[in-house]
């Protein structure tokens, strides 16, 4: 595991390194006086590293703790445990003045365009509040950095006198795009950026992020289940599994030759266009309910659903092995 959580594949130096993170959250009974009767294991031991100028897809079933990584990154959370290093330095050490300096550089980008902008605000100055919140007191510079802003995201700077009903689902999207980029931040978690917008209005955020990327020299954590659009912007992929890391690769290796179970089953469920392709194909199905993270299931996590499971992979926790150039997974039968 310590090559995974030390380089990045090609050249890129590391930008965001996670090392063994875990964040576990506390289920409580009772009214008056309280008690813990267990935790819910949303991300249990998680390492990986995200290159500057790279983008890193973050896939898997919903409630798996894809959301909860990205809130860690943001310092919206605290971690359970492990550490997670911006640039070099652990964030959950940073003093107020770095905290400060660190949300400048970090950003995030959500999934609902409606709900994640005042509506009580309108654009000019829902994009100028970062800038405002972080000491700029001229009226005329945040005017002018905001007018840049809806430029650079393909509005017409007559949408700032807007609320954000006003507009489609797509402008509301470029409106957070837009208030995400004020500060001139190096990475920003695109948590579902895309998945709440129509497929048609979805290729013009995808094209706008990577003109941005190259443009700005970003660096994205792309959290999503869409595997479509994670194939067409994400240089690696990494799969997650009730918490679990069970894939990381480069992005055409992974499509090419998924090698752990869940990770074929994922691919095999994404629907081909062609009704003639998709009928003759074959798909891997996978039985049962995604097990509670209150109580995952010991060794494999993956084990109760997993049609090569053997008798090691109820006791055995598997660990990410490297099969293959850059190529992660954690499966030793699958692998074998």
């Amino acid at each position: 595991m310590t090559a995974v959580s030390r380089e990045t594949r090609g050249d890129r130096p590391v930008l965001v390194e996670i090392r063994d993170l875990r964040k576990h959250f506390p289920v409580t009974k009772g009214v008056v006086f309280k008690r813990d009767v267990g935790q819910v294991k949303a991300v249990d031991g998680i390492s990986l590293t995200i290159g500057k100028g790279e983008v890193l897809g973050l896939v898997g079933e919903s409630g798996c703790g894809k959301t909860t990584v990205g809130r860690c990154l943001l310092k919206l959370l605290v971690p359970s445990g492990g550490e997670i290093l911006f640039d070099g330095e652990n964030i959950d050490r940073l003093d107020k003045r770095a905290t400060i300096a660190f949300r400048r550089r970090v950003q995030a980008i959500f999934q609902d365009p409606y709900s994640s902008l005042n509506p009580r605000m309108k654009v000019a100055e829902i994009i100028g509040e970062p800038l405002y919140v972080h000491g700029e007191r001229s009226s005329a510079a945040i005017a002018r950095r905001v007018g840049e802003l809806l430029g650079l995201c393909g509005l017409p700077r007559a949408l700032g006198g807007r609320y954000p009903h006003e507009m489609s689902g797509g402008q509301r999207q470029r409106v957070g795009i837009a208030r995400a980029l004020a500060l001139n931040p190096e990475f920003i978690v695109c948590d579902e950026a895309v998945s709440a917008l129509d497929v048609s209005i979805q290729a013009q955020i995808i094209n706008l992020l990577e003109d941005l990327r190259q443009d700005l020299g970003l660096t994205y954590l792309f959290i999503g289940h869409d595997l479509g659009v994670v194939k067409h912007l994400c240089h690696r992929v990494a799969v997650m599994y009730l918490g679990k890391l069970v894939e990381l690769a480069d992005g055409d290796d992974l499509f090419a030759a998924p090698a752990h179970p869940y990770t074929r089953a994922l691919l095999t469920a994404v629907p081909v266009p062609d009704p003639t392709v998709e009928a003759a194909r074959a798909h891997e199905i996978v039985p049962g309910e995604v097990p509670s993270p209150l109580d995952p299931p010991p060794g494999c996590v993956f084990h109760p659903r997993c049609p090569m499971a053997v008798a090691r992979c109820r006791v055995d926790v598997p660990v990410l092995d490297e099969i293959g150039h850059a190529h992660w997974a954690a499966c030793p039968i699958g692998n074998a």
